[in-house]
């Protein structure tokens, strides 16, 4: 019977206000153990503002899978997150592993993992989640040149391979100037439980009328995601439409209270409700009751939440950003747009107007999602390939990256 392959997972933070991230660690592992794959975290306990409640230096079942957590430094740099304790562990331990993947990059955790896997002739690959977009470059732009030269370029160069989670964020990997080989695995989700009424319940929570179409918002609130564009554009649609805008997700009290703010002036706040930071049968109540879901964002590496409403039954309108656009253009599950007002407000025009076809892009999206982003299947390959890079063999041709394109309309 061959031997268990052992993989330890290296990220900053756990913390579920990270939002997407953090979710597809802790699903990725849990479906990776399901496989026969000995997997595990190391992580820090931060949870952004604060810290997590957890046993330190210890190995915990946190969200049903293994983790170790080790107190970050006090003073939070952002996704940083220096830990002495981690580094500390990671001499004494990380070479007891078969394979090691990092998740971020200009973080320590990461860097600081790589670099001791190379000591000890560990193989690693780098999950670069969507950090190399030319969006996500220009934030902290002389930071990161610097950072690059120092530190990550070597990290990516000598890595194993790199782990993308699209064919566009593959291209990035290569544009960035990284031979490295690469590839490419979707992301995963799971179908929620089906809440019956889903569209009633909600109405009834948030006391919107039974005819009043929900477009829904659900990300961190961050300026990256663009929620200021769909308040502007909205504001032209509520002189010819009827909807209810719910804005859910996390962020900067600064940022809520400026987009809050924003909606006050744009006389928006009748037709806004924002909740907050939602998870479990809050999340799943609002993809299932929902009418559309809108994410003008920059740039998605991947754009779970986007998988999560496909899944739903929830028609998308996002932007080619996004690196899962093509298959939304391609399933006919959305609408991809241009990142302006004018093609963003002419795609929510389109659906608010027509109901049956909200209805057929919902469905296309969810038999996609079904059948695609499969946890299942995609540990399955990830587990292939994780074989081939221990015996050090070619990768499978099941995770190499293929062509792709995006249509847009305008």
């Amino acid at each position: 019977m061959p031997a268990v392959i052992k993989v330890l997972h290296v990220l900053p933070s756990l913390s579920l206000k990270l939002g997407g991230p953090t979710q597809v660690a802790l699903n990725l592992v849990s479906a990776l153990r399901k496989v026969g794959i000995d997997a595990e975290i190391a992580t820090t306990n931060d949870d952004q503002d604060t810290v997590l409640d957890v046993p330190l230096g210890q190995r915990v079942i946190y969200h049903n899978v293994p983790v170790y957590f080790f107190p970050r430094f006090p003073i939070r740099m952002k996704e940083f997150l220096f830990s002495t304790e981690l580094t500390r562990w990671l001499w004494q331990h990380q070479k007891n592993y078969d394979l090691v993947e990092t998740h971020y990059l200009f973080s320590y955790a990461s860097s600081c993992s790589a670099a001791i896997a190379r000591q000890f002739g560990t193989p690693y690959l780098v999950n670069t989640i969507g950090q190399l977009t030319p969006w996500a470059l220009a934030q902290g732009e002389l930071k990161k040149k610097i950072y690059s030269t120092v530190i990550e370029r070597r990290n990516l160069n000598r890595a194993a391979t790199i782990h993308c989670t699209s064919n566009g964020e593959a291209e990035d990997v290569s544009q960035f100037g990284i031979q490295t080989p690469k590839m490419v695995l979707p992301l995963g989700v799971t179908p929620p439980i089906s809440i019956p009424d889903a569209k009633q319940k909600l109405r009834q929570q948030y006391q919107i009328p039974a005819d009043v179409p929900i477009i829904l918002f659900l990300s961190r609130l961050h300026p990256k995601k663009r929620p200021d564009l769909l308040l502007q554009t909205l504001e032209q649609l509520s002189l010819d439409y009827s909807f209810h805008l719910i804005m859910a997700g996390s962020g900067t009290p600064v940022y809520i209270k400026t987009l809050k703010d924003l909606a006050a002036t744009l006389k928006l706040t009748s037709h806004t409700t924002f909740t907050g930071f939602v998870t479990g049968q809050d999340k799943d109540l609002l993809l299932q009751g929902s009418d559309l879901f809108v994410l003008p964002t920059y740039s998605e590496n991947f754009g779970i939440v986007l998988a999560e409403a496909m899944v739903a039954g929830l028609p998308v309108i996002t932007t080619a950003g996004t690196q899962i656009a093509p298959d939304i253009a391609d399933a006919e599950a959305g609408l991809i747009v241009d990142g302006d007002s004018t093609a963003l407000g002419a795609a929510i025009s389109q659906l608010l107007q027509n109901p049956h076809q909200r209805t057929i892009l919902g469905q296309n999206g969810q038999r996609f999602a079904l059948n695609n982003y499969a946890w299942p299947a995609i540990a399955q390959n990830l587990a292939t390939a994780y074989e081939a890079i221990v015996k050090q063999q070619p990768l499978p041709d099941c995770v190499l990256p293929t062509a792709s394109s995006t249509k847009t309309i305008t």
